[in-house]
């Protein structure tokens, strides 16, 4: 394999020896609502959380083929608005009045692939901006969740409908580095990521998007680390404290989650509870 573009967004989806690499996630949670419609109690463009976590991936091979498999978990926190660090356990829907638990975006696991790794792969096109190259990832979101889960979480139509836009950015002495033909890099490529998502209202919020006009914006920028131990201390301190298992990325290709399937699994035990049975359940005040 020799395209530029195939090498550097292949080394995006891990590291060139197996091991995993971590993307550091760090951005805010707006309100996004047509008409500023719930004025004053809940504002267009109030920020309502930040976010601070990460994904930690590998590659993976299927043996004996030119399969290759990115493999990960993805755990995002949503801290307090005006201090990153401070993880919130709890928020006041300004809509109800009741206050529910936090669940943080927490994603077992996040697969993509297989991608047929021969000569012939190409990658994205990519743009030269000053002294970095660049190129882009944007992804529609339709998941009819309804059907394929018997539970439509408020939504309309019972659809997980969400726009995913990524930028990616390497300098370009790290391109030079990372496309010598002939060469296996070592490490995790230094990469930047800007993300930004529009989805509707998170699943503990309790807010349906049937009755509740609006939706979220996310904004968040990422950044390549070399593996799970370079993460800030309080953020795996959280981490080992109640989601121990994204330590790792998964060994072995699976099934993958969003953040309402995983609400699904584990909050409504696989539909052992509805949406709105969790919500009348664990809704204060």
């Amino acid at each position: 394999m020799t395209d530029k573009s195939a090498l550097l967004s292949l080394q995006t989806n891990g590291r060139p020896d197996g091991r995993d690499m971590v993307f550091r996630i760090s951005g805010s949670v707006y309100a996004n609502i047509e008409g500023n419609a719930h004025d004053p109690a809940l504002r267009h463009g109030q920020k309502l959380f930040n976010i601070e976590g990460y994904n930690i991936r590998r590659l993976y091979r299927v043996p004996g083929t030119t399969q290759l498999y990115q493999l990960s978990r993805e755990i995002v926190f949503y801290t307090d608005p005006a201090d990153p660090t401070k993880v919130l356990r709890e928020w006041k829907n300004p809509i109800d009045l009741k206050t529910y638990p936090v669940v943080p975006i927490n994603n077992d696991a996040v697969n993509f692939g297989p991608f047929n790794v021969t000569s012939s792969y190409v990658g994205p096109p990519l743009r030269q901006m000053h002294d970095e190259t660049e190129w882009t990832s944007d992804i529609p979101v339709r998941a009819d969740l309804k059907t394929a889960l018997g539970e439509s979480f408020g939504l309309v139509n019972g659809v997980y409908a969400a726009q995913e836009m990524f930028d990616f950015y390497v300098d370009d002495r790290e391109v030079a580095t990372r496309t010598v033909a002939g060469t296996v890099p070592k490490g995790a490529m230094n990469t930047k990521i800007s993300w930004a998502r529009t989805s509707p209202w998170a699943p503990f919020l309790c807010l349906p998007e049937t009755d509740v006009r609006g939706q979220l914006t996310y904004h968040a920028r990422s950044w390549s680390l070399q593996s799970y131990d370079d993460i800030e201390p309080w953020l795996r301190a959280e981490v080992e404290a109640a989601y121990p298992l994204f330590r790792a990325a998964p060994t072995a290709p699976g099934p993958s989650e969003n953040s309402w399937t995983s609400f699904y699994n584990k909050q409504l035990g696989k539909g052992a509870t509805t949406w709105a049975g969790w919500c009348a359940a664990n809704g204060k005040g």
